[in-house]
């Protein structure tokens, strides 16, 4: 079993999502992802500017956003979005545990703006949701240069010579 299977079945399930549903959306979101990206997320999800466009399945991997929606009449399914985290700009999340839900807004690579609201069971879940949301977003807004470990050819700061210099007396 490759890792996103580990990571899909349990996270799908986490989430109360019924096997049914996991298995229909499974080949859409095969064709997306890759076999050794590990999910963060998956979730029902809908948008606020569209309710009744039909029903949508969310997944966050630590790559990868990928949406599918279903329509209400025929209960097809389609690929609403699909791409990379690095691909998308402006992407904003607001918590609301009230309402049990969290608004996610996102700019894609070809500039539309999506926002997706994903409703959870109690209001506890809602920043567990938050927590996970911030692991996906935050730690890649992180600059290059924190990124690099080494670079060929350059000693590390700490592996150059010091220079000595004598101590003063006072």
């Amino acid at each position: 079993m490759d890792v996103f299977s580990r990571t899909f079945l349990p996270a799908a399930a986490e989430a109360g999502l019924a096997a049914q549903t996991v298995t229909r959306h499974m080949p859409i979101f095969r064709r997306c992802v890759g076999s050794g990206d590990a999910t963060i997320l998956v979730s029902r999800c809908n948008r606020p500017d569209r309710p009744m466009s039909g029903e949508y399945l969310l997944l966050l991997t630590h790559r990868r956003l990928v949406v599918t929606q279903q329509t209400r009449v025929l209960h097809r399914l389609r690929l609403h979005l699909n791409t990379e985290l690095r691909e998308l700009s402006n992407v904003t999340w607001s918590p609301d545990p009230r309402l049990h839900s969290v608004e996610l807004a996102a700019t894609a690579i070809d500039g539309i703006r999506e926002r997706f609201v994903i409703r959870t069971q109690h209001p506890k879940q809602v920043w567990q949701l938050d927590a996970l949301l911030n692991h996906a977003f935050r730690t890649r807004l992180r600059s290059a240069r924190e990124r690099i470990v080494a670079t060929i050819g350059e000693a590390p700061a700490t592996a150059r010579p010091a220079t000595l210099r004598p101590a003063t007396v006072r």
